[in-house]
């Protein structure tokens, strides 16, 4: 549990990066780069609702969405992730949820295991973004927690 707060520094940092070479106009056209990422801001805050215990069939996991609502929704879950951990008592860390998926099928996966989900599920579609810019010529992102960790303490 003791990382986890750092994870979640990172999933931010990295989707602040995306974003900012998405707006930067350097990569053209990318509606499928655009595409993914939306999907990770929307999972992001699919697991955040279930680990609030609400609801969140109502949410679509692929939104239809451009660059504005990835930037608004990007900023919502660091605001809501960084709540959510701030209150997170170690003995929560393994308690296991009971919850529902977007087809209806019901799951039991521990608090612990769904952070550490959202973190790397995140971080596989990043480099999916990374592979469709460079397709195009374009330099992907780094989003590697290394270079985050480096940053992070000024190397």
């Amino acid at each position: 549990m003791q990382n986890t707060p750092k994870l979640f520094e990172h999933l931010n940092w990295a989707n602040l990066r995306i974003l900012e070479r998405l707006r930067s106009g350097e990569t053209g056209s990318h509606p499928k780069a655009v595409g993914l990422f939306a999907h990770i801001l929307q999972a992001e805050r699919i697991w955040l609702t279930r680990l609030q215990g609400k609801d969140s069939s109502a949410l679509t996991v692929w939104p239809e969405a451009d660059l504005d609502f990835c930037g608004r929704m990007a900023e919502r879950n660091h605001e809501d992730y960084t709540a959510y951990l701030a209150g997170l008592t170690a003995a929560e860390w393994d308690r296991v949820l009971r919850y529902t998926n977007q087809s209806g099928k019901v799951f039991d996966t521990s608090v612990g295991d769904i952070l550490t989900h959202v973190a790397l599920h995140g971080q596989y579609h990043r480099g999916q973004i990374n592979a469709l810019l460079r397709a195009t010529d374009t330099e992907p992102v780094n989003v590697d927690f290394i270079t985050f960790v480096r940053e992070k303490n000024g190397a």
